[in-house]
């Protein structure tokens, strides 16, 4: 397999993996949201020591960024910085007052959490956020994060991935996580992808490949793709224990009285 990337002046086109360096900010206040830079994240306070900074692979046209950025991700020259903002109906959506809700406090308590301003809860399938707390109330907002927010981004695309290696790749990084240890074939229209074993014991990887699969088609092209587990044997030597002579002194003699 080829593990080329295009990095000359060719357009980007729906389809493409690309990797992605960004920085996004709410176009009211200016405030950063989100970059791929550890830097600038620690100088807007907004760095988070479990999430890693770099430019991230994008299936363009798959979904996995707001409408907006994608529209201005396409037709975009790799190696070019450009700016876009980001209205909310192409965004994160309009916000919905239905979303916000008043909840009894005794529905934290149950679930062991203790209701302040600013934690994130899931509550019936439902990620929210506690905005206020009263007596016996606690406000929690379903919304979206950003939602009715115009934002703004600045972009780059370093890079377009063209060999089949590469690809699968970024496809596991952006929907696993990680490609770590995944050895891929390709054979006309058939993948086979041996996993490692981290895979044979978590749970996140039983989530996530079925959006691999999703993603894998989409990129290219395949028909069937096979996840193989490997269980090999340990080859060990069995070991024997030895039989012990009894000393000839200490063998019982004929006639004996025993």
């Amino acid at each position: 397999m080829s593990s080329k990337e295009s990095n000359d002046t060719a357009k980007v086109s729906k389809g493409d993996i690309v990797r992605l360096e960004f920085d996004g900010w709410t176009d009211d206040t200016g405030d950063l949201f989100d970059t791929t830079s550890a830097e600038k994240a620690k100088e807007a306070g907004i760095f988070n020591e479990n999430l890693t900074y770099a430019p991230v692979p994008i299936l363009v046209g798959g979904g996995r960024v707001f409408e907006g950025l994608e529209e201005a991700i396409i037709g975009s020259e790799i190696g070019a910085e450009k700016e876009v903002t980001i209205p909310p109906e192409k965004a994160a959506g309009q916000r919905d007052p239905k979303l916000v809700e008043l909840h009894p406090v005794r529905e934290f308590l149950k679930q062991n959490i203790e209701p302040k301003s600013g934690v994130e809860v899931s509550m019936k399938n439902r990620m929210g956020v506690i905005t206020s707390v009263t007596t016996g109330r606690v406000r929690v907002d379903f919304n979206r994060r950003l939602a009715g927010r115009t934002l703004r981004y600045r972009f780059k695309i370093l890079s377009k991935l063209e060999g089949e290696e590469e690809k699968v790749k970024a496809i596991l990084e952006m929907d696993y996580g990680s490609s770590e240890g995944f050895k891929p074939t390709v054979e006309g229209k058939k993948m086979t992808i041996l996993l490692p074993d981290v895979c044979k014991y978590d749970q996140k990887w039983l989530l996530a490949k079925y959006r691999v699969v999703t993603d894998l088609r989409e990129a290219l092209g395949v028909n069937l793709i096979q996840f193989v587990e490997e269980y090999a044997k340990k080859e060990e030597e069995e070991k024997k224990p030895a039989t012990e002579e009894m000393p000839e002194a200490e063998k019982p003699k004929e006639g004996d009285g025993q």
